[in-house]
This record gives C-alpha cells, sequence and structure tokens, in this order.
C-alpha cells in the first residue's frame, strides 16, 4: 500500500496558521480569542487524521512530523493571541500609570461588573486592592509589579488576607492573562478580598498600639 502523501511541510503550516489569524474575526475583543485560534488549529488536526485513516500506516509518520510542527504553532498561537487580547481589552498593564485613587478603581469595577463586563470588572477590582495596600503603605508602589508579587507582599503585612490575596492574583492572571473567561461569581469573591483587605489590619503595628 502507497504511503500517506504530505503535501505541507512547516514553513506551508505556518504560513497557513498565520493567514488564519490575520482574519478580522480574530481581532474582536473577548477572552475567548485564544480558545478559537486553538479550535481552528485542532480542527485542521482532526481532517488530517481524517484522511490518514485511510491510507497506509507508513504515512504516520510524516504525520507526526506535522502534528509536532502544528502543535508548536499552537503554544506560540497561545502566547500571542493572550498579549493580542490584553492589548485590544486595555492598553496599560495591570498597575501602570496613570494611578487612580482605590475609590476611582472601584467605581470603575461597579460600573464594568452593571454592565456585565466581567473580565474588565475582575481587572479593576483587583487594581482597587492593589492601591488600597499601596494607599496605606502596606505594599510600595513599584512599576512593572507582577499580581503574585503583590499578592506576597500583602501577605506578610497582613497574614489574616495572604490566602485570598493569592487566590485573588490567581483569579486576575487567568482573567487577565490566560484568557480565562470572567464570571460575576470572581467579581463577587474579588469584592470579598477588597472589603478584608480594607478591614485588616496589620499585626505588627496592631501590638505596638496596644
Amino acid at each position: 500500500m502507497s504511503e500517506v502523501p504530505v503535501d505541507i511541510g512547516r514553513d506551508a503550516a505556518a504560513e497557513a496558521a498565520a493567514r488564519e489569524l490575520a482574519r478580522p474575526e480574530y481581532l474582536v475583543e473577548g477572552p475567548s480569542l485564544p480558545e478559537r485560534v486553538l479550535t481552528w488549529l485542532f480542527d485542521r488536526l482532526d481532517e488530517l487524521f481524517e484522511r490518514a485513516a485511510a491510507h497506509a500506516a507508513g504515512g504516520y509518520l510524516g504525520l507526526l512530523a506535522l502534528v509536532v510542527v502544528l502543535v508548536l504553532v499552537a503554544v506560540a498561537v497561545r502566547v500571542v493571541a493572550g498579549r493580542l487580547g490584553r492589548a485590544v481589552a486595555g492598553g496599560e498593564g495591570p498597575f501602570d500609570r496613570p494611578r487612580r485613587s482605590a475609590a476611582d478603581h472601584r467605581a470603575s469595577a461597579d460600573g464594568y461588573a452593571a454592565a456585565g463586563e466581567w473580565a474588565l470588572a475582575v481587572r479593576e477590582r483587583f487594581r482597587a486592592v492593589v492601591r488600597e495596600l499601596e494607599e496605606r503603605d502596606l505594599v510600595p508602589y513599584r512599576a512593572g509589579r507582577t499580581a503574585d508579587e503583590v499578592a506576597e507582599a500583602a501577605g506578610r503585612e497582613l497574614p489574616e488576607c495572604a490566602e485570598a490575596m493569592r487566590s485573588a492574583s490567581r483569579t486576575f492572571d487567568e482573567v487577565w492573562y490566560g484568557g480565562r473567561p470572567a464570571t460575576a461569581d470572581m467579581d463577587q469573591r474579588l469584592r470579598e478580598v477588597d472589603a478584608a483587605v480594607r478591614r485588616a489590619r496589620p499585626e505588627a503595628r496592631v501590638g505596638a498600639v496596644g
């Protein structure tokens, strides 16, 4: 039996993926962008497997090589799509200037939540927590700080909020960088973290007052 004719190489596969990603629908804002890209790629893989099943086993070697190439393309697309989604959704980074007050971020979060824009609500709610910590001199402002770094620093000052801050930072990263769809429940949990941080007092400072 004859081998499966593999008529697409690495360069051609990359070009095909690039052409597909250039289509306008992939530029639409929304946390589902990475999922749409990966769905397109794996649809192509499904088609190749179906073609291979009708031919000789020898063709699977070439098909395996193509699968490896496309998986690598999918990983690269995942990273690029995440960056594209962030650029479309907001432009500036999570804690970059211009800096606004914690109250301003809370008001923005409330507005986004009222409109059902849960990803933006999650972002602004977490920003409110960060600014609250900065305004109370619990965490110093530092450009480029990550959500995990904020959670770690906050946990040292407010041990009772350490776990809640770690959970909040994971939610922020998953939504804003990982493309995970945000929900009203996520926003509610971040509201609770914000309230807990506002109530909490550093243990060392509380002891000093007594």
